[in-house]
């Protein structure tokens, strides 16, 4: 057998085993469709229930277009066994170098790309539960972490002063993180625990010590 005739074998065995796809409108418009909808759960999760210091807008149209890409490629992939092989070692080939601050926002890139797979691949409800389940699942996560929160505590004190104010940090189980003294005046930080009704007006107390200046409260996120 000739090199021109296992070329044609190889065309019908693959034929044959619905390896190859057919793309019509109706399929793309339903998986593009599919995938813009769990896309908008995955942005809306992100905007509502967003604990960093900054909120990114183009991060959340990043995860919108990551998810339509996605699904973009994977049909692509699923229509063509050989486009599929040389897309492979042509996306091995790519590199990311955009720095990404909070842990949680790979996550939701993940999320997406998920979202883009599952809808690529026609598996529309696959997608749309597993969209639903996961948005569930991290509300209920971030509904119980606002209950409890760690919090950075910046007082500005007089040396006389600052073995009090140690004390009632000690008391409500605060680690101290730095302290700095310049000529009368120190300024610690420390970070404390803040659940339900304990320590929420530690601020007050610390301001109400004599010799306190100054006393801050910033919520800490992990990124400042």
């Amino acid at each position: 057998m000739t090199l021109a005739g296992l070329i044609e074998t190889f065309k019908d065995a693959v034929a044959q085993s619905n390896l190859l796809m057919e793309l019509t409108a109706e399929y793309c418009v339903v998986c593009l469709s599919v995938a813009l909808a769990c896309a908008l759960i995955v942005m809306l999760v992100y905007r509502f229930f967003y604990r960093g210091a900054c909120f990114s807008a183009n991060f959340s149209i990043l995860l919108m277009m990551t998810a339509l890409i996605t699904t973009t490629i994977i049909m692509t992939i699923s229509a063509n066994l050989v486009l599929s092989l040389g897309m492979v070692g042509a996306l091995s080939i790519v590199r990311f170098r955009a720095a990404i601050k909070d842990p949680l926002d790979v996550g939701f890139l993940f999320w997406s790309v998920a979202v883009g797979i599952t809808c690529g691949a026609g598996l529309y409800m696959f997608s749309l539960m597993g969209t639903l389940f996961i948005a569930v699942v991290y509300i209920v996560l971030q509904l119980l972490r606002g209950r409890a929160r760690t919090y950075l505590l910046i007082i500005r004190t007089d040396a006389l002063s600052a073995s009090k104010v140690s004390e009632s940090l000690k008391q409500a189980h605060a680690h101290v993180r730095s302290r700095t003294t310049g000529g009368e005046t120190v300024e610690i930080t420390a970070s404390v625990f803040v659940w339900f009704n304990i320590n929420r007006d530690i601020d007050s107390r610390i301001a109400a010590i004599e010799g306190v200046s100054n006393c801050m409260l910033v919520e800490y996120t992990g990124d400042i």
